[in-house]
């Protein structure tokens, strides 16, 4: 026997009888035979290059090398050296994916987290904001009850020559109207010389208030001249004054409406009314008095606004050729009407503490150009055609002060009414 393997049997001659139980005994040693040979193909397969080199017999088969750790686990066709020779194969590593569970919260890194008093601020922000835009709703519906624009409108078409006048007026009646809550009421003095249209204003506020507010007895008109003639009935004047105003500011309060008190020749007042009506502007008075928009018409001070006319003349607009006139604010730049009103609040507030919480508005002299304005307007009114020759012939007649290349009314357009009616 060769490598511990037993020969086989011969086989037996043809024709010869068999022995009994060879049926049975020749499969079962084919049997084993098999199993022996598996079974030595098994070992020989896990043995390492090089062992057991010496042949096992015709029946073995070639050994195959167990593959090493550079050497891949899986049949080629290549060989042993070109396995070797080749690089080994870097294995990619694969980025595993992060699976949060369904019924777990999910926080984001420190840095990106929303704090919950961010969402308050907003918020907040949101409130106050609607909060503004609501209130200046408020505010543009209660200026817009007292129709501002037509009134800048009406007085610059009928009112010549003040046009930084009517704009100071305007501009203040914006500024008070805009709310109904004050915490004083509104004090205009309107001051210049004669014939100036000073006067004319105030009719002008006082038809345009009756209008808007649907009530003529929330605007009161008081001449001292008229409603107190006398000088000696002082204390009565003054008990009638402020009965009279009492009614129209309490009449105001309970419909909740701004009234208007024109009060006119000032100058012409006694101290004692002149108290009472520094009484009212006083803030220890109720709250319906501080509702309320005094205007109060006076020639107080009227030198020196002609004074000051005078002296800046050269500071006034030229006249256009061919009868035409550039538009101007007055007889002198913004900064000179700020003087001219710092210097008129100084004098006046020597007289009387009334006018120190008063605006002061300052009328200045009309040039020759203003006094024809005034004619053809007034013609117009009368029936007769507003002629232009007729006008500055008219106009030709009335004295006027010559500085500078400019003719300053010396009486304004005081006389205009007297001399169309003679027409």
């Amino acid at each position: 026997m060769d490598g511990g393997q037993p020969s086989p049997e011969p086989a037996p001659a043809p024709g010869a009888p068999r022995a009994p139980g060879s049926s049975v005994i020749a499969p079962v040693r084919a049997v084993l035979r098999l199993r022996r040979r598996v079974c030595l193909l098994r070992k020989r397969r896990f043995l390492l290059p090089g062992a057991g080199s010496a042949s096992a017999g015709p029946d073995s088969a070639p050994r195959t090398p167990r593959a090493g750790p550079d050497q891949p686990q899986f049949f080629t066709f290549d060989g042993a050296a070109e396995l070797s020779s080749r690089a080994p194969r870097k294995r990619r590593r694969r980025s595993r994916v992060v699976l949060y569970p369904e019924k777990s919260r999910k926080y984001l890194p420190r840095g990106e987290r929303h704090s919950r008093a961010q969402r308050c601020l907003l918020l907040l922000v949101a409130i106050v904001g609607f909060q503004v835009l609501n209130a200046i709703e408020n505010l543009d519906d209660n200026a817009l009850r007292y129709d501002l624009d037509g009134l800048e409108k009406a007085l610059q078409r009928a009112v010549f020559g003040q046009e930084a006048a009517v704009g100071r007026i305007v501009q203040l009646l914006r500024d008070y109207l805009a709310t109904h809550v004050h915490s004083r009421p509104l004090l205009l003095a309107l001051h210049g010389p004669s014939g100036v249209g000073k006067s004319h204003v105030g009719r002008l506020l006082a038809r345009h208030f009756r209008a808007v507010l649907d009530d003529s007895a929330l605007v009161l008109q008081y001449d001292a001249r008229h409603h107190c003639p006398d000088p000696h009935a002082a204390q009565a004047c003054r008990e009638e004054l402020a009965r009279r105003v009492g009614d129209v500011v309490a009449r105001a309060e309970a419909e909740e409406k701004t009234p208007l008190l024109v009060l006119d020749e000032v100058d012409f007042m006694p101290p004692a009314l002149l108290d009472e009506l520094h009484g009212l502007l006083q803030p220890q008075r109720s709250h319906q008095f501080h509702n309320a928009i005094y205007v109060l018409l006076s020639g107080a001070g009227a030198g020196e606004i002609t004074r000051f006319v005078l002296q800046n003349a050269s500071r006034a607009l030229p006249v256009r050729p061919g009868g035409g006139r550039v538009s101007r604010a007055g007889a002198a730049g913004a900064q000179a009407q700020e003087e001219l009103r710092a210097g008129l609040r100084a004098l006046l507030a020597r007289e009387h503490p009334l006018w120190k919480a008063a605006a002061v508005v300052p009328f200045l002299l009309l040039d020759k150009w203003d006094v024809v304005n005034c004619f053809r307007d007034e013609m117009a009114g009368e029936g007769f055609f507003p002629e232009q020759a007729l006008a500055e012939r008219l106009a030709a007649q009335l004295s006027y002060y010559r500085v500078a290349g400019h003719e300053f009314a010396v009486t304004g357009c005081k006389q205009v009414v007297a001399t169309v009616n003679l027409l």
